[in-house]
């Protein structure tokens, strides 16, 4: 990858979806590494996700701000070891601002809070399916930004988890936000490509990074929504 001889360009996947690579640099991906290592750690830490109908998710998650459970929210990991849910930090959203403003334009940040992060770590045989990030109330862009292995990233339409839909290459430092007319479409992970990651970043796996904005106002008084 680094034998390269031209950069990678942005690219523009569809309405409102855009890819930057290398948008985070050597520092930057470390410091970020740095603070996902401590949010993974207990209480409320990495866990793995466990569907409804009784499967499991081969990625595991830890979450800011709001828990994410398949598929609602809470204040407390309702479905871990019970814990509150670690706190979103604010330089995180201005991350997230920043990495909206930089891709869609200014125009498109407006108000922006972002109040939610998804970290999801997978390792070499962790996959995720099609899926739809459907359970916010707020239609604000989401930003997902990679460490460590190259993946397939799949993005596909807004009315099924079949074609069409277009493989990006999501290496550490990239950027990806989706908002607008793509703000609700599929998309998932169907492949990792192990040992990829930069070796002075010194992560064994990849780790994905997602900003929300969940536009729920005030906490609710009872953990679920």
């Amino acid at each position: 990858m680094e034998d390269e001889l031209f950069p990678r360009a942005r690219a523009r996947i569809a309405p409102g979806a855009v890819h930057v690579p290398d948008w985070l640099d050597t520092d930057r991906q470390r410091a970020l590494l740095a603070a996902c290592r401590d949010w993974a750690r207990p209480p409320a830490g990495l866990r793995t996700v466990r569907t409804p109908e009784g499967g499991t998710m081969t990625a595991r998650q830890v979450c800011l701000g709001w828990h994410w459970y398949p598929y609602a929210y809470a204040r407390t990991v309702v479905d871990g070891d019970g814990g509150p849910v670690k706190p979103f930090p604010a330089w995180l959203g201005e991350l997230g601002r920043r990495a909206v403003t930089d891709a869609l334009g200014p125009e498109a940040v407006g108000g922006l809070s972002y109040d939610i992060a998804l970290i999801n770590f997978y390792d070499a045989d962790a996959r995720m399916g099609m899926h739809r990030d459907a359970d916010e109330k707020s239609a604000a862009p989401v930003v997902s930004l990679s460490l460590g292995d190259a993946c397939v990233f799949r993005f596909g339409n807004t009315e099924s988890r079949t074609r069409p839909y277009t493989d990006v290459e999501l290496r550490s430092g990239d950027l990806f936000v989706f908002g607008g007319e793509s703000r609700l479409a599929y998309h998932g992970v169907p492949r990792v490509y192990p040992g990829t990651g930069p070796a002075e970043l010194g992560l064994t796996g990849r780790l994905n990074i997602t900003l929300r904005v969940s536009g729920f106002g005030r906490a609710p008084t009872e953990a679920p929504l």
